[in-house]
């Protein structure tokens, strides 16, 4: 899948979070603030999750007619997604752990100055966002890009943490609700979590080849059988990429017609890119 648009709003996402996340971690680690330094750090995770989008990107169009790829590259970006999908996990899993040692063992917290670097922090996150949604959401009307996909669940990621930091800020300062600050931090962890295994859900299957969904299956199976006496003795389906599948397909027939023939009584199910048929003449009567 060739996405420049997406690719080019990646790469000025990932200059914008690498300068807040700067400035996060070095003010959350001055003022105290773990909701904060949890930001901060989870912004650390997500520049690296987007190098990893822009250099899926850009290794799928260098290898795109590389023969050493039996179905072309169309997984690279799949896989791309999937490796977000952990980093997002592992996010998660820093901002628990950090959340759960704080709440544990209070710490002072610099509310002033903490409140202002949270707000430019969600900021910086929702022009991030705005940036990515409408390729994001052209792209998946059309053909579901994985990579960009996982791009943009890490800045909403990143906008939600910056948002429970700042209302956690605010009722620390006002109401003197310090343990608030490390409680958001752990609201935040669960969310992420969610999203992270959304995402898993959706790009493990394509990787690990997972058959078509049975009701195309048995559609495509009643299609070529409808046609003469063919029975459909093997069939093969499986993802080769976000919207496409490859397909092995073995037909036994008394009465064997061109490949041709066959092929045209698949050509309404577009999603199939790679298809190999197989015809068998039966001699039975």
């Amino acid at each position: 899948m060739k996405n420049a648009k997406g690719e080019r709003r990646t790469l000025y996402v990932l200059i914008l979070t690498a300068i807040t996340m700067v400035a996060e971690i070095i003010a959350g680690t001055i003022s105290g603030s773990m909701a904060l330094l949890a930001d901060g750090w989870h912004m650390a995770t997500h520049v690296a999750a987007f190098m990893i989008t822009l250099f899926a990107y850009h290794y799928a169009r260098k290898h795109a007619n590389d023969p050493a790829f039996s179905f072309g590259t169309g997984k690279v970006n799949v896989l791309g997604g999937f490796a977000s999908a952990i980093a997002l996990a592992v996010v998660a899993l820093l901002m628990l752990v950090e959340s759960t040692h704080r709440l544990i063992e209070p710490q002072s917290i610099s509310f002033d100055d903490a409140i202002a670097v949270a707000v430019i922090g969600l900021l910086i996150n929702i022009i991030g966002a705005f940036l990515l949604k409408d390729e994001h959401s052209h792209h998946h009307d059309h053909h579901h890009d994985h990579n960009l996909h996982a791009a943009y669940m890490h800045v909403l990621a990143d906008a939600l943490t910056s948002l429970l930091a700042i209302f956690a800020l605010l009722a620390g300062k006002f109401a003197g609700l310090d343990w608030l600050d490390p409680v958001m931090g752990i609201v935040g962890s669960v969310i992420v979590t969610r999203w992270a295994i959304s995402l898993l859900k959706q790009t493990s299957p394509i990787l690990l080849d997972r058959n078509i969904e049975p009701r195309f299956r048995q559609k495509i199976v009643a299609s070529i059988e409808s046609d003469a006496d063919n029975r459909v003795s093997d069939i093969h389906i499986w993802k080769i990429g976000a919207n496409h599948y490859s397909a092995i397909i073995a037909v036994v027939t008394h009465e064997p017609k061109p490949i041709e023939h066959y092929r045209a009584l698949l050509a309404p199910f577009r999603q199939l890119s790679h298809l190999t048929i197989e015809v068998n003449q039966c001699q039975e009567h």
